[in-house]
């Protein structure tokens, strides 16, 4: 370890330091540990499930740093934080039931050791990616003009984690009131840190000018002094600010797995100030009023009801009505702009935040455009970090902010494919309806432009299923502001929209083919039912997004080269997807073709007919999915139209399908 550790608490206990302040400041520890032993003793004996990260001889960072906090500021978390949850929260009753799975537990047994919400308090397991979600809470702060900074504690080898320094970037150019806290024990699990870490951690706070102090646990008494420097001058708007504290974990990283050499755990277990601190007769009435209080909250515990699991209500409705629609003829791309000029008139909580959105350029595919200079500080470029400009969205959204972001193309989303599931997704569920998230983020997907392998791909399939994730896919039988206006208008928490980028340029469908009536559904987001005059119906085209003018159009050719009627389904929600309403749409003829621009296995077809054949197998005569091969899109223009359903295939596969 290359830790300094020679320098103890001194004997005189912390002269320099309020009497009141230290004997705040050694409660909050004092409770920390035991509670945390408590805690590892329950896990021995059967009675906490899971994992169980203790932060055992690191309680000081925690009982410091909140000393310092005022009623507006905000903290976030990691995997290792019952102390900092302790020493901001005192809600010791509500840490130890929602461990022990209890109903009572600050989130109804949801979180865990992990994942704890409690009034200002955020924490989760995945490593880093809480950073930008705090940036996005700062963000929000600066916004709103509100009192208040935020406070986001990350360990050491969190530092080999892209996110954080995406967040690092976008705090220190928007000049955030964030303190990002960083606990040094020297190693991450098993590793030590000499092995995954280059360079020093003051040059990554000088390389993105952060502000930078250094102290550690040992000295508490001048990482109290440190972190009020630091504290201060983030409430005075000087920008992010980075404390690095050197600290040394006592116990393993997680219940029992420690390779670290016993006789180096024995020398910091003599060093360590809250040891020290457990054995002064100083101290004795608080440590044992403390122990009683840990002994009662884990009887209450004990005795309270375990919580009972029950699924998320469902928002399908079982049966839909129809109308007849009215669209506009508009281009899609704007169609787009419109909307989103009308909506953030309306609604000033609405900030878009992507690349190259703001003017001149307005966006990759202008669906901005003009709106940076309609609405300044609401339209803002952002840095090339797609999973930091996400959690920012998430961030504001928790503060009550309606932020869309913009992600250029849907290839793209992979990199903030951990923002999305195991972060804005997860939050309301995860912290038991404490929070909610209306973040809205917005891509262009599918092919047909020549753009190649890893900016033509449908991706939708790998965000379908994600729990708490709704996606919804444009389509030009509609109207934009039909999916839009309810995103902002409703809480619908995080949303994924799929925008066809071949679509941005065509017309919404505003007239019909002769003999053809088009419909929308009663739905939040309405399905589009392209309905021919006569009864019966030979074949059903089913499909979304940027495959709607290709199904209209072979409905329209079917009938007049062939004298069949197809009808057209195109559904605008993909996820959470029920094709219980439209069953007696589907009833209405014997075939059916599902037709995807993405690659068919484990797709939104498969689960269509999946669905199918549960709810109603009866309905469910010859089917037929119309999908590209498995295979990469190819730059070369005609590789790719050779290789994309195309309006001549899919004619030919209803034709076959029907005769």
């Amino acid at each position: 370890m290359d830790l300094n550790i020679n320098a103890a608490v001194p004997k005189d206990g912390t002269s320099g330091i309020d009497r009141e302040v230290e004997r705040r400041i050694v409660r909050k520890a004092l409770l920390t540990r035991i509670s945390e032993e408590r805690l590892l003793q329950l896990f021995s004996e059967g009675k906490l499930s899971g994992t169980l990260h203790t932060c055992i001889g690191q309680e000081l960072v925690g009982a410091v740093i909140t000393e310092l906090l005022s009623p507006g500021d905000v903290v976030f978390s990691n995997h290792r934080g019952h102390g900092h949850f302790l020493s901001l929260t005192d809600n010791l009753e509500g840490l130890i039931a929602e461990l022990m799975g209890r109903q009572n537990g600050v989130c109804g047994g949801f979180g865990g050791s992990q994942h704890l919400c409690f009034e200002r308090f955020f924490s989760n397991g995945i490593q880093g990616g809480i950073v930008p979600v705090a940036a996005g809470v700062a963000f929000a702060k600066k916004l709103d003009e509100t009192e208040g900074i935020v406070i986001v504690f990350i360990g050491d080898g969190t530092l080999g984690e892209g996110s954080i320094y995406e967040a690092f970037n976008l705090a220190a150019k928007w000049q955030l009131p964030l303190l990002v806290v960083l606990e040094d024990n020297g190693i991450a699990q098993s590793t030590p840190q000499r092995q995954t870490l280059a360079g020093s951690i003051a040059s990554r706070a000088a390389g993105f000018g952060l502000g930078y102090a250094s102290s550690d646990t040992w000295n508490w008494q001048e990482l109290l002094s440190q972190a009020r420097q630091a504290v201060d001058s983030v409430r005075s708007g000087a920008g992010p600010f980075l404390l690095h504290v050197k600290t040394y974990r006592l116990k393993a990283h997680s219940k029992g797995d420690d390779t670290r050499p016993r006789t180096e755990v024995e020398t910091f277990e003599r060093k360590d100030p809250v040891n020290q601190l457990l054995a002064d007769p100083a101290w004795t009435a608080m440590v044992d009023e403390l122990r009683t209080r840990v002994g009662t909250a884990v009887a209450a515990a004990e005795s309270s009801p375990t919580a009972d699991y029950s699924p998320p209500a469902t928002q399908a409705p079982s049966s839909i009505e129809w109308h007849t629609a009215i669209v506009p003829k508009e281009r899609l791309v704007r169609a787009l702009n419109h909307c989103f000029s009308d909506v953030m008139g309306r609604d000033q909580r609405v900030v878009m935040i992507g690349e190259d959105i703001e003017s001149p350029y307005g966006g990759a595919f202008k669906v901005t455009e003009g709106l940076s200079d309609a609405f300044p500080g609401r339209v803002r470029n952002s840095p090339i970090s797609e999973a930091g400009i996400v959690g920012l969205g998430s961030g504001l959204a928790l503060m009550g902010w309606k932020p869309v972001i913009e992600i250029m193309f849907g290839d793209f989303l992979g990199l903030a494919f951990d923002q999305l599931i195991n972060h804005a997704a997860k939050f309301q569920r995860m912290y038991n309806g404490q929070v909610g998230v209306d973040l809205i983020v917005r891509t262009p997907m599918g092919g047909r432009r020549g753009y190649g392998p890893t900016h033509s791909q449908t991706l939708d399939r790998h965000f379908l299923g994600a729990p708490g994730l709704r996606v919804l896919a444009l389509n030009n039988l509609l109207r934009p502001d039909s999916l839009y206006v309810p995103l902002f208008e409703a809480h619908c928490g995080p949303t994924l929209v799929l925008e066809n980028k071949l679509a941005y340029g065509a017309y919404l469908h505003a007239e019909t083919a002769p003999g053809f009536t088009l419909m929308h559904s009663s739905e939040r987001f309405p399905t589009a039912w392209l309905v021919p005059a006569a009864r019966k119906v030979d074949i059903t085209l089913l499909g979304y997004g940027g495959m709607s003018e290709i199904l209209v159009t072979a409905a329209e050719q079917l009938f007049q080269d062939h004298d069949l009627l197809a009808q057209v389904l195109c559904p605008s929600q993909i996820y959470p997807f029920d094709a219980t309403p439209l069953l007696p749409v589907l009833a209405s003829s014997a075939k059916m073709l599902i037709v995807e621009e993405g690659q068919g296995f484990a797709g939104f077809g498969a689960e269509v007919l999946a669905q199918v054949a549960e709810l109603a197998s009866e309905f469910l005569g010859e089917a037929r999915r119309v999908v590209p091969p498995p295979d990469i899109i190819p730059s070369s223009g005609k590789m790719e139209k050779l290789m994309l359903p195309s309006l001549e295939y899919v004619i030919a596969q209803a034709v076959d399908i029907c005769r």
